[in-house]
């Protein structure tokens, strides 16, 4: 007959072993968890550049003008061409809505989704987009030529921002991906 060892010293082992198993797995957890929060983080903040939704601006317009450039990148091998809107200089506060224009070179359909981010990156968390074709993915005939329209409106309190008194213009940058 076996007997059961039920020193001190195998109690230890077992704690060892789950502490050898625990951490491992809960470090897994976290990168999993990290993209999500990371996204959730620069949503909240505008870090990196990320823009806001928004439903409507209920803080009205002020005074001060801001010129929105849009540009546009498609990455490698992916049959689309796409041209931007040109630059729109209103009162900040000002719902605005612009068309990018996107033509599907190839005779395939084309399923394309587009990240985005604006310049000056300390400017994010004040651009506000209402309705935008990024939020879904795109699916383009072949062939065919579409308009994706992008409603936005910079948040006036970018005017209470000391450190972005001087900033004249935003940049709002898309990169197209194949999904």
């Amino acid at each position: 007959m076996a007997s059961i060892d039920h020193s001190p010293a195998s109690g230890g082992n077992r704690k060892t072993l789950l502490w050898l198993v625990g951490i491992p797995t809960f470090m897994l957890g976290l990168s999993f968890a990290a993209v999500p929060l990371y996204d959730i983080f620069c949503r909240v903040t505008g870090y990196g550049g990320t823009t806001q939704v928004a439903e409507q601006n209920a803080k009205g317009v002020i005074a001060r003008e801001m010129a929105v450039r849009f540009d546009a990148t498609v990455d490698g091998g992916i049959p689309l061409r796409v041209e931007p809107a040109n630059v729109e200089t209103n009162a900040i506060g000002t719902i605005s809505t612009i068309t990018y224009l996107a033509t599907n070179l190839s005779d395939e359909p084309l399923r394309t989704t587009a990240s985005f981010n604006v310049t000056p990156e300390s400017t994010g968390i004040y651009f506000n987009k209402i309705e935008c074709f990024c939020f879904t993915e795109q699916v383009i005939a072949p062939n065919e030529t579409v308009e994706m329209p992008v409603t936005y409106f910079v948040d006036p309190d970018l005017d209470e921002n000391s450190e972005l008194r001087t900033i004249r213009q935003i940049t709002l940058s898309y990169t197209f991906h194949d999904s």
